[in-house]
């Protein structure tokens, strides 16, 4: 990887959230391969969302470094206003600008909804979902403010979303919520941030990362020496590097799920067989009407996970 002058996002300030590791470390490098300059954000925290004593941040900072690009990392919480605030305001006090937000940042705490408790639904639904409003809302308020004094962006975010977000998971109650959730804001915030130059889509990634390798341990194994690696994290960095270029110019509200060597366009709900009485049902008639409606209706994909 080097520094690449005439990469689809040259010139371009990115700032990634959760990229000390995984899927964010694989975006930072990938952003700074095609010759953006970026702001690696990471809290150094375990998978139970406990700070470690590591900086990964700051590692792979001094990858993008060695390999001649630009970058620097920002450790705040960006799940609180002054953390999300703070790292928006590092890439423009460091590089005059901000072209692209990927928010990706995240933990796992698993449990069957029975033994989930109030704390793991917080915690969760915190650093997914109030982690991507946080950032988004600081970062859309500026491109808001540039498009009104005339200066209109070619801004771009990507949130991550992910398949159990899009058909649940059994175990993950408070995870698929905040996915879902994350698909939710990306809708309402594309249509929102339009006007002033701003895309905002998502990704539903299937990778190897450390929140995965106890789900898929048995499914996501390393592969052989030279073979494809179906299941690395970088399969997933090209689709968010173009999403987050200005290549993309008129792509919006839209979902992607990427995995391997696969980029699949989601479409989400929309209208099946319906039926109008014109009045008031009463329930037993609900209940037939309702009955043919299914019956002529597509079968929803299974929950994963699901026996």
């Amino acid at each position: 990887m080097g520094s690449n002058a005439t990469g689809i996002c040259a010139g371009r300030v990115v700032i990634v959230t959760g990229a000390g590791r995984g899927l964010g470390r694989a975006h930072a490098l990938a952003f700074a391969a095609e010759g953006a300059k970026v702001v690696v954000n990471d809290l150094g925290v375990g998978l139970d969302g406990q700070p470690g004593p590591d900086g990964p941040a700051a590692q792979v900072v001094a990858e993008i470094r060695a390999a001649g690009g630009e970058a620097l990392a920002h450790g705040g919480d960006i799940a609180t206003t002054e953390g999300a605030g703070s790292l928006i305001a590092a890439a423009l006090d460091a590089y005059g600008r901000l072209d692209t937000l990927v928010n990706n940042a995240g933990f796992l705490r698993d449990r069957m909804l029975v033994n989930l408790d109030e704390d793991d639904w917080d915690a969760v639904l915190r650093v997914h979902l109030k982690g991507h409003f946080l950032p988004l809302k600081h970062a859309a308020a500026h491109w808001r403010a540039e498009a009104k004094a005339g200066r209109t962006p070619a801004a771009r975010v990507v949130n991550t979303s992910s398949g159990a977000g899009l058909l649940g998971s059994v175990g993950q109650g408070n995870y698929s919520a905040a996915k879902a959730g994350v698909i939710g804001l990306t809708l309402v915030s594309a249509a929102e941030m339009g006007r002033y130059g701003v895309q905002v889509n998502a990704v539903a990634p299937a990778a190897r990362t450390r929140m995965t390798e106890r789900t898929f341990a048995e499914t996501m194994a390393a592969p052989a020496a030279g073979a494809f690696d179906a299941m690395a994290p970088e399969n997933v960095s090209p689709l968010v590097v173009w999403l987050g270029s200005a290549a993309s110019a008129g792509v919006t509200g839209r979902v992607f799920e990427a995995e391997a060597g696969r980029i699949t366009v989601m479409e989400g709900w929309r209208p099946g067989p319906t039926a109008d009485k014109g009045a008031r049902w009463s329930p037993a008639e609900a209940g037939e009407a309702a009955a043919k409606l299914l019956a002529a209706s597509e079968t929803p994909l299974p929950v994963y996970g699901a026996s």
